[in-house]
């Protein structure tokens, strides 16, 4: 049987591959789990704007209480909030129904230790063991033991009131243009800018339950770059669904991503008196710009697979407190416990008024060398990566690029793709190289097709 627990929770099509039924079992396994040694565990539960967020949360909701379990519904919030609540109310875990930048018709659950730390492996696998057992073998209390819920009417305002914190003074005289993606941080992201003095011009903010991630967002920041040219604004923060990442426009209209935005905090921290650790993790996807600058600094850079949760492990073994990845999904690990673009975005904004420099101008400490993507179809991920005639040609790209590049090939881990990447100075000889080593793959899986 295939894992249900994806790299970030349980993932699928509302209603059809994560159904009412699924999400009441998980409800019930996961509070189990999770409050095994407590009285009455209590679940923080929140969810993003999707229409199927409702039945799902009744659901899941319905499960925790079924076993005894109460449940702290903070309603439409975003993840990082979520996490961060987890904490600060003291509770056993969080849980969030979300399916992040996914289209409206996916949904997902995942669930955070009483510590705001997304769970282990070996949590989940044991959640998804009780789940799978043929008999359920969980306490039915009844009467005064059942569980229930309790709305926490001051989630919002208390998580508002932190991040605002994190930043002493205000930021008037800074215009932001935000694409809020119709998402979950529409209602509390408002809040925070208007309590930091910043003058600001919002998109996509009128969540309809379907219109979530539709051509907006940090997927789709096209209309936010206009709108930055148009308002003359400093600068423009784009969120996904559940605003666990940001993506900027420097005041020219240009993306700033995830890679760009940990290099400006990093060297604004370094140059402040160090960045604690001396150190930044990132995925293996990050530009190798990225790594040019921080190791200037004088700062050292630790790769990971891709995931946030790969991340968030090397930081904790290695004692960072930031990293990310270039998709904008960064963690602070000094202010939460996951990635938090609403905190990202607030500290780019407190570096631009301390240095008093354009967005454009912080961005360009970061040299980015070009990055070309191929996605290649095959059949069998594995036998095409152990492929003595691919880790030969492999081997002959490495080689041709030597010092001034790099390669990397790497199975998806959600679609019967690989990913071949290459980085370099000169996009033609990328595209050399991608065409040569495409070719060696799908001859290998004799599909002779790819994209």
């Amino acid at each position: 049987m295939s894992r249900l627990f994806g790299t970030d929770g349980v993932r699928g099509i509302a209603n059809r591959e994560l159904t009412p039924e699924l999400a009441l079992k998980l409800g019930r396994c996961g509070a189990y789990v999770l409050g095994r040694g407590h009285d009455r565990v209590r679940v923080v539960l929140g969810r993003d704007t999707r229409l199927s967020g409702d039945m799902l949360a009744g659901a899941l909701a319905a499960g925790i209480c079924s076993v005894g379990g109460e449940v702290l519904d903070v309603g439409v919030m975003p993840t990082p909030a979520v996490a961060w609540l987890t904490r600060t109310l003291g509770a056993d875990a969080g849980a969030v129904i979300s399916a992040s930048h996914n289209p409206v018709d996916d949904n997902g659950i995942k669930f955070f230790s009483g510590s705001g730390y997304k769970l282990p492996d070996e949590l989940e696998e044991e959640i998804e063991a009780f789940l799978n057992r043929s008999g359920d073998c969980l306490p039915r209390p009844v009467g005064g033991a059942l569980g229930r819920v309790t709305k926490v009417a001051a989630a919002a305002e208390s998580y508002v009131d932190y991040v605002s914190s994190l930043i002493p003074g205000n930021l008037n005289g800074i215009k932001l243009v935000a694409d809020l993606a119709n998402g979950a941080a529409c209602r509390v992201a408002p809040l925070i800018w208007q309590r930091l003095g910043i003058e600001t011009i919002i998109l996509h903010n009128q969540p309809d339950g379907v219109n979530i991630n539709v051509d907006c967002g940090s997927t789709h920041p096209e209309r936010l770059q206009e709108a930055v040219l148009r308002h003359r604004a400093d600068l423009g923060l784009a969120f996904d669904g559940d605003a666990d990442r940001v993506i900027a426009v420097d005041e020219q209209g240009q993306v700033v991503d995830g890679d760009a935005i940990m290099v400006i905090l990093a060297l604004h921290r370094q140059q402040l008196g160090g960045l604690p650790g001396g150190q930044v993790v990132v995925t293996v996807m990050s530009n190798w710009g990225l790594h040019q600058a921080l190791q200037a600094a004088g700062l050292k850079v630790r790769q990971t697979p891709v995931g946030d949760r790969y991340v968030l492990e090397e930081m904790l073994r290695c004692g960072a407190v930031l990293g990310g990845e270039q998709s904008g999904h960064i963690i602070l690990l000094e202010h939460n416990t996951t990635g938090d673009g609403l905190i990202t975005g607030v500290k780019l904004l407190q570096v631009l008024a301390e240095r008093g420099e354009p967005l454009s101008k912080l961005a360009a400490a970061m040299p980015r060398l070009p990055q070309l993507l191929v996605n290649v179809p095959v059949r069998d991920k594995e036998k095409i990566m152990a492929a003595p005639a691919l880790q030969a040609a492999v081997a002959a790209a490495e080689s041709q690029l030597g010092e001034r590049g790099r390669v990397l090939v790497r199975p998806s881990g959600t679609e019967p793709i690989l990913r071949l990447m290459a980085e370099g100075p000169d996009r033609a000889e990328l595209e050399e190289l991608l065409g040569r080593l495409a070719a060696v793959v799908k001859e290998v899986d004799g599909t002779g097709q790819g994209n």
